[in-house]
């Protein structure tokens, strides 16, 4: 459901309840009586509920504009006597304007009360006062003495003489603070008490997009006490990681990663919001995965094994769901190449082993896997590859080797790598030689990873076949899409392919047009037969 439509829906109640003779939904009251108690926002109290609602109170300001929007100013005046009333408290709360895209909405708002051809006095009066909160909003972060002062004494800082300069000097006072209680450890005279730690996290959730207020929302991410519990309000992760995630702020990776490990559902939150990228973007080329993967710093994050663990095994829940769908192995096989790249990066700072991060999976298979080949002369490839379905094949046949798990997790390892698999298909498809059991086995498990001994190795057979037919072909002066077709037919002596069989052949069809004399030239032909479809 797109953010229009879901807006919608929530708006509906609330239009269909302002026509009832009780005049207004409940909502609509609800907020009505916490903006009056806002109103005092001199207290502390009143000021850390006004930080904890701001979210909420932004998402009912778009409910009330999507039902403004459909009507004129006086059906508006008719419908919602109090709407002015609702509006100006609003427009006179410096938190609520100080909070992300808060101030807009509401200027959204005000705009529906602008009649643009006033027919009375009463019209015109209301357009002079609406034009006046309009201007009180545009002009309200000059940051003015008496609305900034709310913040700077919540903070512990005088407000007598405030000017806008003395706010950068405030962060950089606090970011101070932070940083010498960070290395103070234990020495209680200096430290910043917790409570006030967790206040400053509270008091800034509505600012975190506020450029000036980037160094103290970094120094709270960063700081760690020694108190048993997390001190920091969960919501000002919530909104840190939201604000990141949609571009809002600008954060070191070192930050990051202190966000995503003392806040597990930002972190989940971060990695469907990938998904969710991947998902709607149309034509996602490998070089566009990598992109998205790199922008969203989880795969150079991810050199924590904590987060790997995490994020690997979300992959995981997405493989299962979509039963195993080209897009999700790409994405990763992707991730997994741009976080050995930043792994890499970081050699010299390593501090875990490739055991932290695929516990259950044989450490040597691991090294062998984590070779690229590119670093291997290719006239060599056969032997990682040899080596690689060997292991693969004992840990999956045996069964003493438990300990690294089942078929699914061989395989699952094994995807992260994928690289490995494409090699594999490229030198069955050119080679001369007769094909190698162990390529045959590798590219069938890669394909096929829950089939018994038995049925995998019916899909070897079929695809040995297929090779057979092809390598005469690759000699073949001339070469047409029928051979092609034909090559790749299904013998009538036999059962009927599995699906995942049929897959596997038609990538070797690729393979296959990709290098062979004059390939490029029948592709398209050979595509809109739909060779063994």
């Amino acid at each position: 459901m797109c953010a229009h439509c879901f807006l919608q829906c929530l708006a509906g109640p609330f239009s269909k309840m302002a026509q009832d003779s009780v005049g207004f939904s409940s909502d609509y009251q609800f907020w009505m009586q916490k903006l009056s108690v806002w109103d005092q926002a001199s207290t502390l109290e009143t000021q850390q509920d006004t930080c904890l609602h701001l979210p909420r109170f932004q998402e009912f300001l778009r409910q009330v504009y999507e039902v403004l929007k459909e009507m004129d100013s006086n059906t508006i005046i008719e419908r919602f006597p109090t709407i002015g009333q609702l509006l100006a408290k609003t427009c006179w709360n410096p938190f609520i304007l100080a909070f992300d895209e808060s101030q807009k909405i509401l200027i959204w708002c005000l705009c529906c009360l602008i009649n643009k051809e006033p027919q009375n006095s009463e019209e015109s009066k209301l357009n002079s006062w609406t034009r006046g909160l309009l201007s009180h909003i545009l002009s309200a972060f000059r940051f003015d003495t008496k609305e900034v002062g709310l913040f700077t004494q919540g903070l512990g800082f005088a407000p007598a003489d405030y000017c806008p300069g003395l706010l950068k000097n405030m962060v950089l006072s606090l970011v101070s603070e932070l940083r010498e209680n960070h290395l103070n450890g234990f020495n209680t005279q200096r430290r910043m008490v917790p409570e006030k730690i967790r206040f400053l996290s509270r008091v800034c959730i509505p600012l975190v997009t506020l450029p000036d207020i980037e160094p103290l929302v970094e120094a709270l991410l960063i700081y760690h006490g020694h108190e048993p519990q997390e001190v920091l309000w969960p919501e000002f992760f919530d909104a840190v990681n939201e604000a990141f995630l949609l571009k809002k702020i600008s954060l070191p990776i070192s930050a990051v990663v202190c966000l995503w490990l003392r806040h597990l559902p930002s972190l989940e939150k971060a990695t469907l919001h990938l998904f969710d990228k991947l998902i709607s973007s149309q034509r996602n080329f490998l070089r566009r995965i990598e992109c998205f993967l790199k922008d969203s710093l989880l795969p150079e994050a991810a050199c924590h094994p904590a987060i790997f663990r995490i994020v690997d095994e979300m992959f995981r829940y997405a493989l299962l769901e979509t039963d195993g769908a080209p897009e999700v192995l790409a994405a990763i096989q992707v991730f997994t190449r741009c976080f050995v790249e930043a792994l890499e990066k970081k050699n010299k700072q390593l501090k875990f082993t490739f055991k932290t991060y695929f516990p259950y999976a044989s450490p040597s298979l691991v090294m062998m896997l984590l070779q690229h080949p590119k670093e291997i002369p290719q006239e060599l490839w056969h032997q990682p590859l040899k080596h690689i379905s060997e292991m693969l094949r004992e840990m999956v046949e045996d069964q003493t080797h438990g300990s690294y798990g089942g078929p699914f997790e061989c395989w699952f390892l094994f995807v992260h790598f994928g690289g490995w698999a494409d090699i594999a298909a490229e030198q069955l498809v050119m080679s001369e030689a007769e094909p190698p059991e162990a390529l045959l086995w590798l590219l069938a498990f890669s394909y096929s990873p829950r089939d018994r001994s038995l049925q995998r190795a019916q899909t070897m057979t079929e695809v040995k076949a297929v090779l057979g037919h092809l390598k005469k072909l690759f000699r073949s002066p001339t070469l047409s899409a029928k051979d092609l077709q034909a090559a790749a037919a299904e013998s009538q002596a036999r059962d009927p392919r599995p699906p995942l069989c049929q897959k596997l052949i038609r990538r070797l069809i690729l393979n296959f047009l990709l290098w062979a004399p004059g390939g490029h030239v029948i592709a398209r032909e050979v595509i809109t037969l739909r060779i063994s479809s």
